[in-house]
């Protein structure tokens, strides 16, 4: 069985919106504003390229990374692995030809299934309703989270505020830098 991995830059307060400046959303960038960089906060997003063999994303997600990432050199390793996109409406048209193989899963029995076959970790990237069902259906394995010491408000979430039976995380690795970010990598405990 393949390890889902849900990886997400969240604002303290739990929102994943538009966290690369990503139109629409009032506080849209968030992540590049008043926070400084520091390389060594973001070690685990190339580490993640190396570790994972698929990525899996939403609709939504893969329309804003589909024009971008594949000539993103910082996104090299993401060209050449497999991707899947769950949508109940992108058709193959839909598809760019430059980022590599894509499939389309049309369910999360689909992507249940493809937990199931040989391989190693997949990815999940933005993706703020898919992770959040994939988590209400149990799909879920680890978090990678960089926590921003920002308090946004609104916005999408990470996390669903549906009530459901208490979930347990092990934290497995965690660092905090001197911006102020948070690295935690979850574990879920099943």
């Amino acid at each position: 069985m393949r390890t889902l991995i849900s990886t997400a830059f969240v604002s303290l307060d739990g929102v994943v919106e538009a966290p690369g400046g990503e139109p629409g959303y009032r506080n849209a960038g968030w992540t590049f504003k008043d926070i400084d960089f520091l390389p060594e906060a973001y070690e685990i997003k190339g580490r993640e390229q190396k570790e994972a063999t698929a990525m899996l994303m939403g609709r939504i997600s893969y329309e804003a990374f589909s024009p971008v990432w594949p000539g993103m050199e910082d996104f090299a390793d993401y060209k050449v692995m497999p991707k899947y996109v769950v949508s109940g409406t992108l058709t193959e048209d839909d598809l760019v030809s430059n980022w590599g193989e894509t499939r389309i899963l049309r369910s999360l029995d689909d992507v249940a299934a493809l937990k199931d076959t040989e391989g190693g970790p997949i990815i999940v990237h933005g993706s703020a309703s898919l992770s959040q069902a994939l988590s209400g259906a149990g799909l879920i394995d680890r978090y990678h989270l960089l926590v921003f010491p920002l308090l946004l408000g609104a916005g999408k979430r990470l996390f669903s505020a549906t009530d459901k039976e208490t979930q347990k995380l092990k934290l497995v690795e965690h660092e905090v830098y001197a911006n102020g970010l948070q690295k935690n990598v979850f574990d879920v405990v099943r």
